[in-house]
């Protein structure tokens, strides 16, 4: 495997006190084996606990980490565009902030890009650590996504993805703040512009600390309601 010439790493983060800089620490020497050069993006979506502390701590200890700060919670489409457009390098890669993902298997992105020349590697559960309700809702609404864009792949939601910056810079201006949607809407602008993708299986871990925000009633509606206004504007 080739090292990138150039990476940035981003976090989207919401109440992730207990989580954030261990998930960052961990990442910083695997950063260094992967790419020639790197940053590391925290985006604090609004958080109500100490994440701003934590972030502002690993900016000051780190010149190559930055902070984005939302004064109010956006959502996880916010904190995912904050990070898409704040990100400097030629490749993108995202992932949670809640340690339930292994940054090591970076390396499988790499190696499949390497393989395949895509433009964005899409990363999918091999066993989730979560419930069958949202597994349940999750495999819907892929489901729904497929019925009304076309788009067929295994994973939508998995928040592990390698992207290449150009991908960002010409598909239409992402437009999802509050519901998941953010993700499905990145790849639909994507295929629908001709980019290539591919797949790569990643593991799942249960959560350590803190609390997942992403299933409330509000949040899927939201995602339903930007799933439908996409549909009648392309």
């Amino acid at each position: 495997m080739k090292k990138l010439k150039e990476l940035s790493l981003f976090f989207p983060a919401y109440n992730e006190e207990t989580n954030l800089e261990n998930t960052v620490e961990k990442a910083i020497p695997l950063l260094s084996q992967v790419a020639k050069k790197f940053e590391i993006i925290i985006v604090n979506d609004g958080s109500k606990d100490n994440t701003g502390k934590v972030a502002a701590r690993l900016v000051e200890k780190y010149s190559f980490v930055k902070a984005i700060t939302h004064n109010s919670n956006r959502g996880y489409g916010g904190a995912i565009k904050s990070g898409l457009y704040g990100s400097k390098y030629e490749w993108i890669v995202f992932t949670d902030s809640d340690g339930q993902f292994d940054f090591g298997e970076v390396t499988k992105f790499i190696e499949k890009q390497e393989e395949t020349g895509a433009d964005l590697v899409i990363g999918y559960y091999l066993k989730r650590a979560v419930s069958p309700v949202v597994i349940f809702t999750s495999k819907l609404w892929e489901f729904l996504v497929f019925l009304l864009f076309g788009l067929k792949v295994t994973d939508t939601d998995c928040g592990f993805k390698m992207i290449r910056k150009e991908v960002v810079d010409r598909i239409p201006k992402l437009e999802a703040e509050k519901g998941p949607f953010i993700t499905s809407e990145l790849l639909i602008k994507a295929k629908k512009a001709g980019f290539k993708f591919a797949e790569v299986g990643v593991s799942h871990y249960p959560r350590v600390g803190g609390k997942a925000t992403g299933r409330s009633f509000k949040v899927i509606l939201s995602g339903l309601s930007d799933l439908l206004k996409l549909r009648f504007s392309i």
